[in-house]
């Protein structure tokens, strides 16, 4: 505990002693004064601790300690006129005292700050319709009040039957607060129990003590600063230590807890208080005991009442259906999204199956292909003609092709990625062309790679990218091999990504070509490939006839994800 909390601690508990120690002496203006200006003390040091703490929390929890700082100062004001007129006018205070509107309406905000229950966790579309909820209940009190009090002090003054309902009406109010406050203590836990138990007890020595003292002025054996003083006193001074010991804990890391039906009761409470309207209008119909003029007064004040309760309800009903549809949308939503991640899923699972099926075809079909390509070796070497041998080459570069279509679909097929480091685009596009060149040589094709300057290097599988490039070449080289031409390869930046475009010259096949690349298993192979390193591949019909093969691959610093894979942990230094 700071310094600062003991002082305060040992500041409030000298005032109860001392107003224990007046209440000694007999009835006079010094007791009087001493007893006033205490009481006006304790309060104002409480509703100015209350506002320092909400000064220093957040969220609901600052509103907490707003609105229980604005019940403390309504008190402290009550206090106030009753000091002034004691004091200052040295008088007593009217047996038909307007402020006695403003002691009722102190518990108002308590109530409001136990409604809020910082310690529960709230929903943002809840809360809209609590504060409505409660308004309601706002409303009733005070209807309450002006229904009860008020005619007996304006319209047919009495002050019998004022002092009378008032105590009844003030009674209530404060029985309502403590079940309130034993309702929030039950649903807490931690820290913010300790504070609503010292609650309830401030609250239960007030109400106590209020109680008693009402009792002492009607044996007119009261007055202010007497032994019945000292209750009151005792539960200001409690009311405001509750407040030095919530700033001595982290009210915002408390345990919080989760409530599901506490906006239903109360929703529940406003429409039963709305409810009550119309048997509190037959009451003051029926009431004969009261002057005409009054019961005209109660049911034109709760025939207004009911009209505006009854648009406060309109309100609520009509955030409850925005809320309603709201809440539609997002379910139609969700479930168009569930119907959608489930059908991803059939597809996969499909996916899944067809690349285990394809890889254990290509596995099938890599053992007659070996016997076709040695025996159309052997052929070519036993073929004397020169047309035989031709034809006995094309059909071992179109095995050859083949095996390399097959080799590109079992490493799309593999479930596992390969592993992946600093890659060379060109250089790997330079290797596919070197590996195609018997072929570029048979077929009389000319390849032409053209690198341009800035070109950074990638981060990917070096054998899958290879397969990517060898595959392009080879069927550009087979569109290209009947009537000749030249392939042509660039490599360039763009941005922030690495593009290799591939096109022939040859003109009159160019859009069937294009047909071709976007419906082959092996393009279909080399995009799903490129996908998995974040890149594109898309294949281009220009106006005038030619044909583009692009894909773009993003730098080494542009892919951060692979980057990463490739740095050394740090448990590989240890």
């Amino acid at each position: 505990m700071t310094t600062r909390s003991k002082l305060l601690i040992a500041f409030v508990s000298a005032q109860v002693v001392v107003q224990a120690a007046a209440s000694l002496f007999g009835h006079g203006f010094v007791l009087v004064a001493i007893s006033d200006l205490i009481q006006l003390s304790l309060l104002l040091t409480g509703a100015l601790f209350f506002l320092s703490n909400a000064a220093f929390s957040t969220g609901r929890t600052r509103l907490f300690w707003a609105l229980l700082s604005i019940g403390m100062g309504s008190w402290f004001f009550y206090q106030g006129l009753w000091t002034y007129y004691e004091v200052l006018l040295r008088q007593d205070v009217p047996d038909l005292f307007w402020g006695d509107m403003v002691l009722f309406i102190h518990i108002v905000p308590t109530m409001a700050a136990l409604a809020i229950q910082p310690n529960i966790e709230h929903e943002q579309r809840t809360s809209k319709l609590g504060i409505l909820d409660f308004t309601l209940l706002i409303l009733w009190w005070l209807y309450l009040y002006v229904l009860m009090v008020l005619p007996w002090q304006y319209i047919a003054p009495n002050v019998k039957a004022y002092n009378h309902n008032l105590n009844v009406i003030y009674a209530t109010e404060k029985l309502a607060l403590l079940v309130a406050i034993g309702i929030v203590y039950l649903r807490s836990a931690g820290i913010w129990r300790k504070i609503y138990s010292n609650l309830f007890g401030a609250s239960t020595a007030y109400a106590l003590s209020s109680y008693v003292a009402n009792w002492a002025i009607a044996k007119n054996v009261y007055y202010s600063g007497s032994f019945y003083d000292v209750p009151l006193v005792v539960s200001m001074a409690w009311m405001t230590l509750v407040g030095v010991y919530s700033r001595e804990n982290d009210l915002q890391r408390g345990p919080k807890s989760v409530v599901n039906n506490h906006g239903v009761w109360v929703a529940r409470l406003g429409m039963t208080a709305i409810s009550s309207l119309p048997l509190f209008a037959i009451w003051s119909l029926y009431d004969h005991s009261c002057p005409p003029e009054i019961r005209n007064f109660r049911l034109t004040l709760t025939l207004g009442c009911m009209l505006v309760m009854g648009a406060m309800v309109f309100v609520r009903q009509y955030v409850l259906d925005r809320e309603l549809v709201t809440l539609l949308h997002i379910s139609q939503s969700s479930f168009e999204n569930l119907r959608q991640l489930q059908s991803q899923l059939v597809e996969s699972e499909k996916l899944a199956s067809l690349g285990q099926l394809v890889a254990g075809a290509a596995h099938e079909l890599n053992n007659p292909l070996t016997a076709m390509l040695g025996y159309s070796d052997l052929l070519t070497e036993a073929c004397q003609n020169q047309e035989q041998r031709q034809v006995s080459e094309k059909i071992g570069q179109q095995v050859r092709n083949t095996r390399s279509l097959i080799a590109s679909l079992i490493s799309f097929a593999k479930q596992s990625p390969g592993e992946r480091s600093m890659v060379d685009l060109g250089a790997l596009v330079q290797t596919a062309v070197n590996l195609a060149r018997p072929q570029t040589e048979a077929l009389h094709v000319k390849v032409k790679v053209e690198r341009s300057e800035g070109v950074q290097p990638i981060v990917g599988d070096s054998n899958q990218l290879l397969q990517v490039c060898s595959h392009l070449v080879n069927s550009g080289l087979n569109l290209l091999g009947e009537s000749g031409g030249s392939l042509n390869i660039q490599i360039f930046r763009r941005a922030d990504f690495a593009v290799l475009e591939l096109s022939e010259e040859t003109a009159g096949r160019l859009r069937s070509e294009v047909s071709l690349r976007t419906s082959g298993l092996g393009v279909t192979a080399c995009m799903g490939i490129i996908q998995n390193h974040r890149g594109t591949m898309e294949c281009i019909s220009n106006p005038d006839g030619s044909a583009v093969v692009r894909i773009e691959l993003p730098f080494a610093y542009q892919n951060s994800a692979a980057v990463d894979a490739l740095r050394p942990s740090s448990s590989a230094f240890a």
